[in-house]
């Protein structure tokens, strides 16, 4: 149950992946639509079907959902519902990621992906007052070429894209497997993120590519970093932020990891609280702020504080910022 002080905040999101956002119910309306039989009979038993206990685990069903979403209409409405969704929770703006090549690769085109999702941030914006950007997000076990290869279909519709951002199975590829796709990247204006997921094999030499050698402007997870403090102060001294996700880190991990941020934020380092992949994790950026506060029993200013720090760490305008604290700091 979410709290009357935790619905009314208002929120930034900054680890949110579109894909993530398709709820059993909408998978069906969709695969009706598209003429697609699904392996199962209902949205509930599409439920029961998610047993995740690692990240390898979660992506079998990730991708697997995804065979829905054909037309520019699926991708609309995929948006759409979650930023209807958002926008009940009082967030206020979001940042989402999109898997371009998690589409592009079983024949949908790169401009039927992002016209759809475009249109929905529009209407969103117009009719729900919820403002959004996108990132592009590279999947890590597809090779370099493929990523620079998308990152050129993405010029074309630049003013559309802030970032890019890296995901998917982070075994046996690292940051640095991407490293001149990144720096491409960046001379074409982009922001840069990368996942550095919670736990995995060689986590912190991980995070040392990330802020050594790619020189990402923000971290997705990271918490690991708590394992080296000279890597802790570099994200202090350069306000690199991270993007942690508590419900989705019970899933693939062993524990939400809430401690580690409690940990993170007394020192200095800008942590935020997201939802990574509501639909399949079961719980979006309010339920994901209701846990912080049940597993520390935080007061209002520590829950405060965390939305605070997704604002600073965001990659909106400067005064869609100032606009946003000022609502946040009068709860």
């Amino acid at each position: 149950m979410i709290s009357s002080f935790v619905q009314k905040l208002p929120k930034v999101e900054l680890h949110l992946h579109i894909e993530g956002t398709l709820e059993p119910e909408l998978k069906f309306k969709l695969a009706e639509r598209n003429g697609i039989k699904l392996d199962q009979s209902t949205p509930d038993e599409v439920r029961e079907s998610y047993d995740f206990d690692d990240l390898a685990s979660f992506l079998d069903a990730y991708y697997d959902g995804m065979n829905v979403l054909r037309t520019c209409e699926d991708f609309y409405d995929l948006a759409m519902a979650y930023l209807s969704k958002a926008a009940e929770q009082n967030v206020r703006y979001v940042e989402i990621f999109f898997d371009p090549q998690a589409h592009t690769c079983r024949g949908v085109s790169f401009d039927t992906v992002i016209r759809g999702l475009h249109r929905a941030q529009v209407d969103a914006e117009k009719n729900l007052g919820i403002k959004s950007a996108l990132i592009m997000c590279f999947l890590r076990d597809f090779q370099a070429e493929f990523a620079m290869a998308t990152l050129m279909q993405a010029l074309d519709y630049k003013n559309w894209i802030v970032g890019v951002g890296l995901d998917s199975d982070e075994t046996g590829n690292a940051p640095d497997k991407f490293a001149d796709v990144f720096a491409r990247a960046r001379q074409e204006g982009f922001l840069l993120t990368m996942h550095a997921d919670v736990d995995i094999k060689d986590s912190i030499e991980h995070i040392r590519q990330l802020i050594e050698e790619i020189k990402v402007d923000r971290i997705d997870h990271g918490t690991n970093v708590i394992e080296n403090p000279e890597y802790v102060q570099y994200l202090i001294d350069n306000k690199v932020g991270l993007t942690s996700c508590p419900i989705s880190n019970t899933w693939v991990s062993d524990g939400s990891k809430i401690k580690l941020v409690k940990e993170l934020v007394d020192k200095g380092v800008k942590v935020c609280i997201n939802s990574d992949d509501p639909a399949y994790f079961g719980g979006y950026i309010g339920e994901n702020l209701q846990l912080v506060a049940d597993e520390l029993g935080s007061d209002e200013e520590f829950l405060k504080l965390l939305c605070l720090n997704a604002v600073d760490i965001s990659w909106a305008s400067p005064s869609l910022k100032e606009e946003i604290r000022a609502e946040i700091k009068s709860c």
